[in-house]
């Protein structure tokens, strides 16, 4: 988390330094990122820059939990006028979700980077800190759906969609790396694969 210095910085300012940072790592990852880039774009020295933040690791952490909140806040009010098909409801949701990486695609590349960290140090933290941030919206994905057809309770298919899909998505993700990332040609394909899967599970379920 930032440190009390930063909040007190006015809005742009803050702005303008998370700006810097999340180009920064949307380019380089986590590893290969510098701080001297990131100060250099923001106009800041290297000294305030960690007033604000007592190193590299807790602001890469503030910025995914910036990141994904903006995110979740932008997507999730969709939710509400998703069709009661269940399939149709999670691929909606989950077109919903990918365009929002066509339209902010500097923090679209930030949390696919995020998401494409593998075993190293970073990585096994975020999935740790992380680990239950899906849960909420399968629980609401499966609000108002008719549950009547299917064998499973709805604590299981949800449970289900859960693993299915994060590890879909995780997968999915881990191969969208480098810098030339067309993520309109990642939104068709990831549709594409997506469906597929789903046809899956819907005859299992």
């Amino acid at each position: 988390m930032p440190n009390k210095v930063f909040l007190e910085l006015d809005t742009n300012k803050q702005e303008s330094i998370t700006d810097a940072a999340i180009k920064e790592f949307a380019l380089y990852g986590y590893e290969n990122s510098s701080t001297n880039r990131i100060v250099k774009e923001c106009g800041i020295s290297k000294g305030s820059l960690f007033k604000y933040f007592n190193n590299k690791e807790e602001l890469y952490f503030y910025l995914i939990e910036k990141v994904s909140l903006r995110m979740a806040m932008e997507t999730s009010s969709d939710v509400k006028n998703l069709p009661k098909d269940l399939f149709e409801r999670v691929l909606e949701y989950s077109v919903t979700e990918i365009s929002w990486y066509v339209e902010n695609p500097t923090m679209g590349r930030f949390l696919i980077g995020v998401a494409s960290e593998g075993n190293n140090q970073i990585g096994k933290k975020i999935r740790e800190r992380f680990k239950d941030t899906n849960t909420d919206i399968y629980e609401q994905l499966l609000k108002d759906v008719d549950m009547s057809a299917f064998k499973s309770s709805g604590k299981e298919i949800r449970e289900i969609l859960r693993w299915v899909l994060s590890g879909f998505n995780e997968s999915f993700l881990k191969g969208l790396t480098g810098k030339d990332i067309d993520i309109r040609k990642i939104k068709k394909e990831y549709i594409k694969q997506l469906r597929n899967h789903l046809k899956v599970l819907k005859n299992g379920f």
